[in-house]
């Protein structure tokens, strides 16, 4: 068999189907796993008969790749990519490639982009989405890191991953650590529309009294308009999904929620960017508060529980959800692109944001009609400030923001969390509000602190500052940052 075309380490799910997918595709992909038993079972089992050659040393892999070597690692996120790195150095040469799959954090990505340049290597670090169907039929592929890595690494992803129109979900997203911090975010938007999805699934069963099977029905009719989403069609065949005995399964499974990491990633750095990720942010902390199990049943002993009391019409209540589920993703993803742009301006990455969504239209968790109408948007105006001043996306608002609000409303009157349908309808008042009451948060500020403001009636920029209580003097403190 002649010398494969990538190297792959790490033959976990991700991993397997990955290599199963680039071997489909007409590639020899040389496969090792740290767990040696692994390649044997996988070359033997699934990957019997195919372009598949399995390597029982890091050496043996390097070595079965044509030059330049592009070896892609699928480990887990953290030491252990580090570890591989080292491994590899050795075994490799000036000009070949190493590629990061995993979800690791942008910041360990630019910093690992930075040690392998200098050892003479290129580094690639690609997010990789749509779980295991995903990697084996498709993902969306997002990399960046050495650009010069790109017309090597190009032809393989973009033959595996997901197209739409014909067009592959993968395109060179920038240096270092942009391809992951693109994952990053898009994980985060990923976050946000669950728990959307999941608020709305709580009102329809506990305003509105809805079994699974009703729910399955209106969310079947939703993903045949502008909500088709992949999220939306899994919610609606998961509420058709019957035990054992008949009964939903999802009536028995247990409200405390699991997360791995990138969505708190997201927040952190919306904080560190000063971007108000607000509805994400609220997605992170309802699956926090969903795991405190035991002390929520607690809870529900010692206060005692509101009537959800009744809407008018089920249809009309149904028709306010679906515009209240699409205005609040609307702010979700503007959110995620502010914090896209703000990151660039930060680190110097040039990305294409209309690129990005199309990027996001096939294979991934998020793919959904909704991206294809983000890159429309971008495409007539790619220094937009903000995806709610789109003329789509806000005749859009402005139709669903009634409904929004009958929504929210009914759900704080009925003591139904609604943390995310919030969020999103309080950040839409928050930026479309002219004056908001942060001049008395800044005279608050100076009163106490000598922090300073700046007035209506000066140019932006000069700062003052008042002796309040007159026992504080002229001093003040250094001017703050908006």
């Amino acid at each position: 068999m002649s010398q494969a075309d990538i190297g792959l380490i790490g033959l976990a799910v991700m991993g397997e189907n990955l290599v199963l997918n680039m071997e489909s595709k007409g590639f020899t992909v040389a496969v090792y796993n740290r767990t040696i038993s692994k390649v044997d079972e996988f070359t033997s089992g699934r990957g019997a008969g195919k372009r598949i050659l399995g390597c029982h040393s890091v050496d043996k892999l390097a070595r079965s790749v044509k030059s330049p070597r592009k070896v892609m690692m699928m480990v887990k996120a953290g030491q252990a990519v580090d570890d591989t790195i080292e491994q590899l150095l050795p075994v490799l040469s000036p000009g070949d490639i190493i590629i990061d799959g995993g979800n690791s954090n942008y910041e360990d990505t630019i910093r690992r982009t930075n040690y392998v340049e200098s050892r003479g290597l290129y580094f690639v670090g690609t997010g990789v989405s749509g779980g295991e169907e995903g990697a084996l039929l498709g993902p969306s592929i997002m990399p960046g890191g050495s650009a010069k890595a790109w017309p090597a690494v190009g032809p393989i992803f973009q033959a595996i991953a997901a197209k739409v129109d014909g067009a592959p979900c993968c395109d060179w997203v920038g240096e270092n650590g942009a391809g992951h911090f693109v994952k990053m975010v898009h994980n985060g938007i990923e976050y946000g529309d669950m728990q959307l999805i999941c608020e709305v699934y709580q009102i329809m069963r506990d305003i509105l009294g809805m079994k699974p099977d009703e729910m399955r029905d209106v969310f079947a009719r939703w993903n045949e308009g502008d909500l088709e989403s992949y999220l939306v069609e899994i919610t609606r065949d998961i509420l058709a999904f019957k035990d054992a005995d008949g009964a939903p399964l999802v009536d028995k499974i247990l409200d405390a929620a699991g997360q791995k990491g990138t969505g708190k990633w997201t927040g952190i750095a919306a904080l560190r960017q000063g971007v108000p990720l607000t509805l994400i942010a609220e997605a992170v902390f309802a699956r926090c508060l969903s795991a405190e199990k035991d002390e929520r049943v607690a809870a529900s002993k010692a206060f005692p529980a509101r009537s959800p009391g009744r809407v008018s019409s089920r249809d009309a209540f149904l028709e306010a959800l679906k515009d209240a589920l699409y205005a609040a993703k609307i702010v979700s993803y503007a959110q995620g692109f502010l914090l896209l742009r703000a990151a660039a301006a930060e680190y110097g990455w040039k990305l294409n944001y209309g690129g990005i969504a199309l990027m996001w239209r096939g294979g991934c968790i998020i793919r959904s009609v909704f991206l294809g109408r983000i890159k429309e948007a971008f495409d007539a105006d790619p220094g937009m400030a903000n995806l709610l001043l789109a003329p789509f996306f806000r005749d859009k608002i402005i139709a669903a923001e009634r409904g929004w609000r009958e929504v929210v409303s009914t759900a704080a009157l009925g003591g139904v969390p609604a943390p995310a349908l919030s969020a999103g309808l309080c950040y839409f008042d928050g930026y479309r509000c002219e004056r908001l009451p942060a001049n008395l948060l800044q005279a608050q500020r100076d009163y106490f602190g000598a922090h300073t403001y700046e007035r209506l009636d000066a140019p932006r920029g000069r700062f003052f500052h008042t002796n309040w209580t007159g026992r504080g003097g002229s001093t003040s403190s250094s001017s703050y940052s908006a």
